[in-house]
């Protein structure tokens, strides 16, 4: 056994040191722990080094759409104003407030509220407004399942 192992030994076996002393003890001694990290580090650099420019140049594979981001079938009333006839959820919202902005539906006295024109009475099952946290609900219904 090394002396500073021993050391460490017989002081954490002496007295009942707190963990911080202990490891100032440790420390203290000449005892140095193997460098795993440094040796991690070379192994990583030389494998990276390795690997062929082709494989470094290769696209990551998209993820396939799933919830909100499938594209679903619309009803034609929607399909009037997205102009798509299958289109993810996202892009229906996206789209919406850009016709929206566009022809300058919003409420001037409070933004969140849109003032709706002939087609989107008609998305809205005939409201004359709107509040924006409603939109996504009252789009339900122009999704085919």
């Amino acid at each position: 056994m090394s002396p500073a192992s021993s050391m460490l030994t017989a002081v954490s076996l002496s007295s009942p040191l707190p963990a911080p002393r202990l490891r100032a003890a440790a420390a203290a001694s000449s005892f140095a722990p193997p460098r795993r990290a440094a040796v991690a580090l070379v192994v990583r650099a030389a494998s990276a080094s390795s690997k062929s420019p082709a494989t470094a140049e290769a696209a990551p594979k998209k993820k396939r759409a799933t919830g909100i981001t499938q594209p679903k079938s619309v009803s034609p009333a929607l399909q009037a104003i997205v102009g798509d006839p299958v289109i993810p959820r996202t892009e229906v919202l996206k789209r919406l407030w850009a016709y929206i902005k566009e022809h300058n539906l919003q409420d001037p006295s409070d933004k969140k509220v849109v003032v709706c024109d002939e087609k989107l009475k008609v998305l809205f099952a005939g409201r004359e407004r709107v509040g924006f946290l409603e939109i996504a609900k009252l789009l339900n219904p122009h999704f085919v399942k």
